[in-house]
């Protein structure tokens, strides 16, 4: 039997916009939940303040699902910062965040198999969220853990120009790595959501959210490039 699969939503996304992708996974009998998140569960973190109410319901889910299926490790799939915030979360270093008063800690990379992060910004330069993502970057970098599995997609889809039509991209693309004038998924550019040590994939034509036009990461074709990287 596969693994018990846990999605994690990205940034001030709810577990509702991933319904379809577990969908998906099921038919393909992997047992697949959704942390419960709705978007209001994210404002406590807004502002770069720490992500640890999201990590705390990412623990209970995982701890759930384990139970529920009498197994002993789980598939993880981060879509956008849900890729970051699995990381820390398989982390054995005492996250603090900013503003925190008090540290938390998880250990969870034994519980994890394989970690597939989609449109992940595994770097940023943005000053918000750049002090949690230096944290990972510090203190677990590239595909940290031996025993777990990385593998890290990029899309390939937007060129960041100045342009009409591929502004928003360029300005995320600089905000994240530097860098405008880069491939990425319109949201994300490729050398950011790569890690050094993981499987790295790129797919071209697709956009980086569930709400996007047009096909994303998680959407039939694009599916069957990772899906068979899950355990």
């Amino acid at each position: 039997m596969p693994l018990p699969t846990v999605i994690v939503p990205g940034y001030l996304e709810s577990a509702i916009t991933y319904r379809q992708l577990e969908q998906s996974l099921q038919k393909l009998d992997f047992p697949t939940v959704t942390v419960p998140l709705r978007r209001r569960d994210w404002l406590p973190t807004i502002g770069g303040r720490p992500v640890t109410p999201i990590l705390q319901q990412l623990d209970l889910t995982i701890k759930h699902t384990l139970e529920q299926h009498n197994a002993t490790q789980i598939n993880l799939i981060g879509h956008s910062a849900g890729g970051w915030i699995s990381r820390i979360y398989m982390g054995e270093k005492p996250y603090l965040g900013r503003g925190n008063v008090k540290p938390s800690l998880w250990e969870g990379h034994s519980l994890i198999a394989t970690l597939i992060t989609l449109g992940t910004p595994h770097i940023s330069q943005e000053r918000w969220t750049r002090s949690n993502l230096d944290f990972v970057t510090n203190n677990y970098p590239g595909a940290f853990y031996k025993n777990v599995n990385y593998v890290c997609v990029a899309g390939k889809t937007i060129f960041g120009q100045r342009r009409r039509g591929s502004w928003l991209a360029y300005s995320s693309y600089q905000l994240t790595c530097g860098k405008g004038n880069t491939w990425g998924d319109g949201i994300t550019p490729i050398e950011a959501a790569h890690l050094e040590g993981a499987e790295n994939l790129v797919i071209e034509g697709v956009r980086h959210s569930p709400r996007s036009p047009g096909i994303w990461y998680g959407s039939a074709e694009p599916l069957k490039a990772w899906v068979q990287y899950l355990i």
